[in-house]
């Protein structure tokens, strides 16, 4: 086993996790893959927001497991999942944090979209 880095966000690098005020449509094409009033956003440094949806709010059953991972210094191991009706473009499109460290613990459960391989679409007028 590797030692791995563990970070914790602060003012050089900021993580707030907050929850979405719009219910969020993720689609490809006409196939719903998750809907819900449910959502988090994960707004990290420089990086564009990251909706987090719950897994309850996803249809499981589009989605295949990946033996694929990532590691985060600041949020932990990522697992993937992948969309076999998208071909090619399906492959690890969809992650989660199934341990998240503690300071976006709030994750946990749920997972998250690339943008460019499906549509994730805000739905409402956010309060």
């Amino acid at each position: 086993m590797t030692d791995r880095k563990v970070l914790t966000p602060d003012d050089s690098h900021p993580i707030t996790v907050d929850p979405c005020s719009s219910a969020v449509v993720v689609r490809s094409g006409p196939v719903r893959i998750a809907e819900t009033t449910g959502a988090l956003t994960l707004s990290e440094a420089h990086y564009p927001p990251v909706r987090y949806i719950p897994r309850r709010d996803v249809d499981m059953s589009l989605l295949e497991s990946s033996e694929h991972r990532t590691y985060c210094p600041y949020k932990g191991e990522a697992r993937y999942y992948s969309l076999p009706a998208l071909g090619d473009r399906g492959v690890n499109c969809v992650w989660s944090y199934e341990m998240p460290f503690e300071a976006v613990s709030e994750i946990a459960g749920y997972l998250a979209f690339y943008p460019d391989r499906v549509s994730i679409e805000l739905v409402g007028t956010p309060t």
